[in-house]
C-alpha cells in the first residue's frame, strides 16, 4: 500500500497539495504516482510568475518507463519552482512528500483546497 499523509489533500491524477500557514500551498506527486513511474530522470516545472487554472497541465515527469504530466490540483500562481529537482530529478522517488516537493504556489481561493480528495477518499480511490 502506498504512503498516504492524513494532513494533505490529493486528486485523481495523484497530486498532493499541502496547505501551509501563510495561506500559500506547496504541490507535488504522491508516492503512489512515483512508483508507478519508476525511475524519475528528468522533472520539468514552470517559472515563478506563471499561472495556472485548477487542472491545468504545469510540468512533467519523465522516467525510464514513462514520461507523465503534472496537473495543477488548484487554480494558482507559483511562487518557487524546487530548482533541487533539476540536479537530483530521483529526489521524486525518495522524498515524494518531503524534498521532492514541485512547486509552491499562491491560491486563488484557498478554500478550493477543500475541494480535494482527503486521505481516506485517496485511499480508496487506490
Amino acid at each position: 500500500m502506498s504512503n498516504v499523509p492524513d494532513s494533505l489533500r490529493y486528486t485523481a491524477e495523484h497530486e498532493w497539495v499541502r496547505l501551509e500557514a501563510d495561506g500559500t500551498a506547496t504541490i507535488g506527486i504522491t508516492d503512489h504516482a512515483q512508483a508507478a513511474l519508476g525511475d524519475v530522470t528528468f522533472v520539468d516545472l514552470p517559472k515563478a510568475g506563471a499561472s495556472f487554472a485548477a487542472g491545468a497541465t504545469f510540468g512533467a515527469v519523465e522516467s525510464v518507463k514513462a514520461a507523465s504530466d503534472l496537473y495543477c490540483p488548484v487554480a494558482a500562481t507559483v511562487i518557487e519552482a524546487n530548482e533541487a529537482l533539476n540536479a537530483t530529478p530521483d529526489l521524486v522517488n525518495r522524498e515524494p512528500y518531503g524534498g521532492a516537493w514541485m512547486i509552491k504556489v499562491r491560491l486563488a481561493d484557498p478554500s478550493s483546497v477543500s475541494g480535494l480528495l482527503d486521505a481516506a477518499a485517496y485511499r480508496k480511490l487506490l
